[in-house]
Parts: C-alpha cells; structure tokens; sequence
C-alpha cells in the first residue's frame, strides 16, 4: 500500500523561511507527477507547486520566486522550499503523488495525500 508522509512545517515569523517534505512508500512501480497543496480554514484546498517525473515545474502565481519545488527519483521524495513567507501562506500543506502502484501482477495507478502539516506564518 502506497502512503506519502510528510515532515517539516511548523511556526515562522513573516519574512523568514521553512521547508517541507514528502516520502513516498510502498509498493511503487513509478511516481509521475507530485506536488504540493495547501488549504487554510474556510477555504478550498488550492495547487501551491508540482513537478514532473522530468523535472518541468508550475507554481501557483502568489508563490513564483519564493518557493521552490524539487524531487529525488531515487528516494521517493518531494521537497518544497518556502522563503520570504507571509501569513497569508499559513494552511496545511498536503503532499499530491500520482504514483503507479504494483499490485499482484498487474500495476494500478492513483492519486495519493499525505496527512498534511501545519505551516503557520506570524505578522
């Protein structure tokens, strides 16, 4: 079973920088896209950045030349830097694969979530 588990996050004051990641486990066949989103209360959760299995990158607008996403093929794990933070970025930040799973002989994909972590962003 294919679980992403997220670590990272926490409290920064305005102006400062955090980092996120996301390992993906289980029986996987391959990872294509993955990405980060975020929801903050009473709103929807939103797309903050993805990458490719290539590379190819897109941010949300409000975010271009603050954060930064990246990945490691090799250990299954997608990284999101985030600096000159605002409160505005303050939501929980979930970690998005779709990620082809091995199961028996054949191979299913899905879209997988990790549980979310916190970032909160103080004025």
């Amino acid at each position: 079973q294919v679980q992403l588990v997220e670590s990272g996050g926490g409290l920064v004051q305005a102006g400062g920088s955090l980092s996120v990641s996301c390992a993906a486990s289980g029986n996987i066949f391959s990872i294509n896209a993955m990405g980060w989103y975020r929801q903050a209360p009473g709103n929807e959760r939103e797309l903050v950045a993805r990458i490719s299995s290539t590379g190819r990158t897109n941010y949300q607008d409000s975010v271009k030349g603050r954060f930064t996403i990246s990945r490691n093929n090799a250990k299954n794990t997608v990284y999101l830097q985030m600096i000159s933070l605002k409160p505005e970025d303050t939501a929980v930040y979930y970690c998005y694969g779709s990620i082809e799973e091995k199961s028996g002989l054949s191979i299913r994909s899905g879209d997988y979530w990790g549980q979310g972590t916190q970032v909160t962003v103080s004025s």
